[in-house]
């Protein structure tokens, strides 16, 4: 790199640390409680959720050096180049002892130089939106060093401190709190957690947004022929939001040759945080791996702008919204399916914890089949609490020694 281009980046890059306005994301106190230990700090998840703004805020409360490497100015910067780096920031401001780098995966090596830091007792954030990349460079050299913070799109309560809505105490005893709660709720549904997006709603920041993730992080960094094929793949994961699939079948509809290609496609699409499978929930693992998967999108509008739609089936995005809360819960996430379904089982350790059903509205034509399927999980799982989440009912009911609650989304999404 030279020196005065590398100085030009670095002293554009650090003019403004924070936007005015800008909310309190829920895992920031977390985040500050870190910056007091000896740890490397990751802060990882899929482009634009927030990650950057995450790590001005913790350093305006903390000075230190910044550098972005998503830059295209930085595109030959090399793994030697650190060195030259380090004298450079000495040279603008002086010793500091915190570093934060921005998507830092994409200098290969990187975690060599943050290795030395570490070792001369520097504070290291940085952040990264390839969870495959992280974490193999993670494990090779820094085993024990670091600890990982996982960003998500905007989570519920987040979203209505971007709306400027603050919970009091009783808010749901309160009747206009309660419905003003609910409106914003329905927004939310439909609208998902982007925080760019949500400020002027426009559907060609989604485009861009899925275009970045498609090119850059996706056909260009695994190397890939087909864009067609991933397209395609995208698409059919989208269009069957929450619902089961298998690679087989998908081989077919793609006219792909293996199975295995399709596993690697939803790799990398998990990878870069884009969709998730969830596997059938089984104390065989050889099964589990085998069974056919449930498929969730990160967010609910970018899922409407990649072709799901919406008006056809609330109770879907409803579902996948659940999935990305116990996701952002740092839960470990199971469907069931035997005789009858159940969306979500959760397991702590070795044995299921929860079992956990999602219905739009929970009525007559449907009341028995998403009871049977909660109650045989429940019941096969040595469960003795299920939950039937619904857009706005709340009761509770008793079979035989279990207990069901039955409560709305957005209630539920404000507990923790």
């Amino acid at each position: 790199m030279n020196r005065e281009i590398l100085k030009e980046i670095i002293i554009g890059q650090n003019k403004s640390y924070t936007e005015p306005g800008l909310i309190t994301r829920d895992n920031e106190n977390l985040l500050e409680k870190y910056v007091k230990n000896r740890f490397i700090i990751v802060i990882s998840g899929i482009r634009r959720c927030g990650k950057s703004t995450l790590l001005k805020r913790i350093m305006s409360l903390h000075a230190g050096y910044y550098l972005n490497f998503d830059d295209e100015r930085l595109i030959d910067f090399k793994v030697d180049d650190f060195q030259l780096l380090y004298e450079t920031f000495i040279e603008l401001y002086g010793e500091k002892d915190i570093f934060y780098f921005d998507e830092i995966q994409n200098v290969i090596g990187w975690e060599r130089f943050v290795r030395r830091l570490n070792d001369d007792r520097k504070k290291i954030f940085v952040t990264g939106s390839n969870a495959t990349m992280l974490s193999r460079e993670l494990g090779t050299h820094l085993t024990g060093r670091y600890l990982e913070v996982k960003v998500y799109p905007f989570s519920f309560s987040e979203f209505l401190k971007f709306k400027g809505f603050k919970l009091e105490g009783n808010y749901f005893y309160n009747a206009s709190s309660k419905a003003a709660l609910k409106r914003y709720f329905e927004e939310y549904l439909l609208e998902g957690g982007f925080p760019e997006y949500l400020k002027d709603k426009n559907k060609d920041y989604l485009k861009l947004l899925y275009e970045n993730i498609l090119y850059r992080d996706i056909l260009v960094r695994y190397n890939l022929s087909s864009e067609k094929n991933l397209k395609e793949l995208i698409h059919l994961a989208v269009t069957n939001l929450s619902s089961e699939i298998s690679f087989n079948s998908l081989t077919k509809l793609l006219n792909i040759s293996s199975p295995t290609t399709i596993k690697e496609y939803f790799d990398y699409l998990e990878n870069s945080y884009l969709s998730f499978l969830v596997s059938r929930f089984n104390y065989s693992l050889k099964k589990q791996i085998r069974s056919s998967k449930k498929v969730y999108i990160i967010d609910n509008a970018l899922a409407s702008y990649l072709g799901f739609r919406f008006s056809e089936d609330y109770g879907r995005l409803l579902e996948n919204l659940v999935f990305l809360e116990l996701k952002r819960r740092g839960k470990e996430v199971y469907y069931f399916s035997e005789d009858h379904e159940c969306d979500f089982v959760i397991k702590e350790g070795i044995n299921a914890a929860e079992s956990i059903q999602v219905c739009f509205d929970l009525n007559k034509s449907n009341k028995d089949r998403e009871i049977a399927g909660l109650l045989e999980s429940m019941k096969k799982l040595k469960i003795r609490k299920g939950l039937i989440l619904t857009m706005g009912q709340e009761d509770e009911l008793r079979f035989k020694g279990k207990k069901i609650i039955i409560k709305p989304v957005w209630k539920w999404l404000l507990e923790n």
